[in-house]
């Protein structure tokens, strides 16, 4: 099975990425300051959400207690519609279903799939697993009941950066569990993912501190996994075999210490059968979704997320 690659080498988003690094400063260390997790996103930098998609907010039951999605449906677009869970990156340990509206209004309407996008619980007041446990969760209420959110059956996982971390954590565990009361995936996004910890790629000497620190044994690491040895479901690259797995749609960014991590895990899954594409964004930074109104390359990928989307669920099909 051959990889699909593509490189998008747009030097307008290479321009649009210089000028917007030039006006911001990375946390020192590689941290996030406390305020960072509560800070509404600026629409004019993140992009205003599409005025045709309905949105609400519901609690969807987990094990460690009820867990806010935050639900996107186009109104023009008839029901029933595959279901899209999404998870927002920070590291593990900021973020927000809050800073993806454009995001994720525009991939339901574009792609015509419900998204759910998830506020999991955050280190370092919950460590590893709790996120990846919430994620997992969502995933198996979404099987068992996506129908009450107008689904299908069909049913995907995606996310950006630390997300994208739960989103294949969570495809592992479900190609684990197997049987009837596993969520079975049709699909996994898996945008600019962060998959192991303590890396030294070629992506870290280039780009360490591009937007992005990463740090063997720093902030991000120490909250999250809270001295913790990290397992193939925290550090996804880890695990023995990526066979069985989902679909997957890898999108990287050139210019990000994590875009090793990227294509390693794009080769790993060709390696072991899956059927992947990657597509890497030669000038562009860590976290370029979360940008979209100053960075074109994010409704780019937005609308490359789409179409991948709509290939992987052609046609419709009445829910069971």
């Amino acid at each position: 099975m051959a990889i699909k690659h593509s490189l998008i080498d747009e030097p307008g988003f290479a321009g649009e990425t210089s000028a917007f690094l030039a006006r911001m400063a990375a946390p020192a260390g590689g941290g996030v300051p406390p305020a960072a997790r509560a800070k509404p996103p600026d629409p004019a930098v993140s992009g205003q959400p599409d005025p045709g998609v309905l949105v609400a907010d519901l609690y969807l039951p987990a094990r460690g207690g009820p867990v806010l999605a935050r639900v996107y449906r186009a109104a023009d677009v008839p029901e029933p519609r595959p279901v899209l869970l999404w998870l927002h990156g920070g590291g593990f340990v900021a973020g927000s279903v809050y800073d993806l509206d454009h995001v994720c209004s525009r991939i339901a309407r574009l792609a015509e799939v419900t998204v759910a996008s998830l506020e999991y619980r955050l280190a370092p007041e919950h460590p590893f697993p709790a996120a990846l446990h919430d994620t997992y969760d969502a995933l198996c209420w979404l099987a068992e009941h996506g129908a009450l959110l107008g689904g299908d059956g069909r049913l995907a996982a995606g996310g950006q950066s630390a997300g994208a971390a739960l989103a294949a954590g969570a495809s592992l565990m479900a190609r684990d569990a197997g049987g009837p009361g596993a969520p079975a995936l049709a699909r996994q996004i898996l945008c600019y993912p962060a998959l192991d910890f303590g890396q030294d790629t070629e992506s870290v000497r280039l780009f360490n501190g591009v937007f992005l620190t990463i740090e063997p044994g720093g902030f991000v690491e120490k909250q999250y996994l809270a001295g913790q040895e990290p397992t193939a479901y925290a550090a996804p690259l880890r695990a023995e075999s990526l066979a069985g797995l989902p679909p997957a749609l890898v999108v990287g960014a050139g210019r990000d210490p994590l875009r090793d991590d990227a294509r390693s895990y794009a080769a790993r899954l060709d390696a072991d059968g899956v059927d992947v594409t990657h597509v890497e964004y030669a000038g562009t930074m860590h976290g370029f979704l979360n940008f979209c109104g100053v960075l074109s390359a994010g409704d780019h990928a937005i609308d490359l997320i789409a179409s991948d989307l709509r290939q992987a669920f052609p046609g419709r099909r009445q829910s069971d």
